[in-house]
């Protein structure tokens, strides 16, 4: 951890560029993962000469300030959104310190990202398929067209109801033994 007087200047930038607002704003990001990657946050002084110290990055977000940021977790997510990095750097600091229902100033409960969401994607592309995960961040695939490509996720497509356009979508991406046994299974009575 770095100087305590050092970080102030950080956490006071990052503080400064949220309350402004505007084109401000787009400082975030970079200011964010500074202040994440030298922990700034947990220790600094104020311009009044305070010292501050922080356990965790939630309860720095919530309180006012000089001694936070004076903002909401969900409001420091939407503003680094689009910034792969900065977004891991929040998902990986608010995932490591867990839960706390004892902050105060209605701090956002961290969710552990799994599932479809982008951000879940991102983070298992970038653990086990590097290099789909750097045609992803150049916006030359989906992050979900990497997944169903590194078999993380099955392909999946839409059928419409009518029989015709079913039969056409179905023939299209299923096996001939794929469909031999869609037709067993619906001409099967009872439950499949």
């Amino acid at each position: 951890m770095s100087d305590p007087k050092a970080n102030a200047v950080l956490v006071d930038a990052l503080g400064s560029a949220l309350q402004r607002g505007g084109h401000a704003l787009g400082t975030v990001p970079e200011l964010l993962k500074r202040v994440l990657a030298e922990e700034s946050w947990r220790k600094f002084v104020t311009k009044r000469g305070e010292e501050v110290s922080h356990e965790r990055f939630a309860e720095f977000v919530v309180t006012p300030p000089l001694r936070g940021l004076g903002a909401t977790v969900d409001l420091v997510k939407r503003v680094v959104a689009g910034d792969p990095e900065a977004e891991k750097a929040l998902r990986d600091v608010l995932k490591d310190q867990g839960h706390r229902s004892d902050i105060r100033n209605n701090v956002t409960e961290v969710e552990v990202v799994t599932g479809n969401a982008r951000a879940y994607a991102l983070d298992r592309l970038a653990r086990e398929a590097p290099e789909l995960h750097a045609q992803v961040l150049a916006g030359k695939m989906s992050a979900h067209a990497a997944m169903v490509k590194a078999g993380f996720r099955p392909r999946t497509f839409t059928v419409r109801p009518e029989p015709k356009s079913a039969a056409r979508t179905l023939r299209k991406y299923m096996t001939a033994d794929q469909l031999a046994e869609l037709v067993r299974l619906l001409t099967q009575e009872g439950d499949i």
